[in-house]
């Protein structure tokens, strides 16, 4: 059961969050494939995936994982792909940190089983948006992608990505138009606003009603969202930041910056 909960601002696009009843469900790896160098690729299947629901593409998942000392912690993982009447659901792990979701998605193979909680919700943007930028890092890739491949034919939409190197970069199937720019990095720059403030300066917005999506490290994800308001002068109701993770801080995240 799902109960939509409109979303009122001025000026705002149409933004309604849908809440979804909790549930944890135990799947099992089908597929475990190296994507890029930053990312893995992992399938699974499992009958109580039939009424699973994600309505946003930015959605969040828990997975239930050993900790360091054995017992089980949650991490908040996006579905990237998935099918409920196939029972099949796909999650890509950003491999930049040792954390216990990474050390598990490393290590998994077919047959391995990992037990998810949720959506919680979703947050469904729209339909009437003149065109999207989408701006992350390899953490944010998931997201993006998904995103991207679920646009309409005739959507237009702009992604920029801060990724270590070019091998890092991904394709993405969709009918939207999409212009896909890349800024290259190292992985001990992930937490440095500059190289993704140097390649907004440079870009031009199309005219009209945009959203802009903005999820990397907290420091990065601020200062972009920041430089959009007040350099560009990007309209905040059309816009939203998250700090998908911290630079030094394990498990912590800042998923609604202001």
């Amino acid at each position: 059961m799902t109960s939509p909960v409109p979303q009122i601002a001025n000026s705002a696009p149409r933004i309604t969050r849908v809440r979804h009843d909790l549930k944890r469900r135990r799947l099992q790896v089908t597929r475990v494939e190296r994507l890029t160098p930053a990312m893995l690729r992992i399938h699974f299947t499992g009958d109580a995936l039939a009424d699973f629901v994600s309505l946003g593409a930015d959605d969040h998942v828990k997975l239930f994982v050993p900790g360091p000392g054995g017992e089980m912690v949650s991490r908040d993982y996006t579905p990237r792909a998935f099918d409920a009447a196939a029972q099949t659901l796909v999650i890509d792990f950003a491999v930049h940190d040792a954390g216990p979701a990474t050390l598990w998605a490393l290590e998994a193979r077919p047959g391995d089983q990992l037990e998810i909680g949720g959506p919680r919700g979703s947050m469904v943007i729209g339909p009437d948006i003149g065109w999207w930028l989408l701006i992350g890092d390899e953490t944010a890739l998931p997201a993006i992608g998904r995103r991207i491949e679920e646009m309409p034919a005739g959507a237009r939409v702009i992604s920029l990505v801060a990724v270590p190197g070019r091998d890092d970069e991904q394709t993405f199937a969709t009918p939207a138009d999409h212009r896909a720019l890349w800024v290259h990095r190292s992985p001990d720059q992930a937490d440095d606003p500059e190289p993704v403030l140097r390649a907004l300066a440079a870009l031009e917005l199309p005219a009209g009603d945009g959203f802009i999506w903005i999820a990397a490290e907290a420091r990065v994800a601020r200062a972009a969202r920041q430089f959009l308001v007040e350099q560009r002068g990007h309209p905040l109701p059309w816009l939203k930041a998250s700090g998908y993770w911290v630079n030094e801080m394990a498990d912590a995240s800042d998923k609604l910056i202001e």
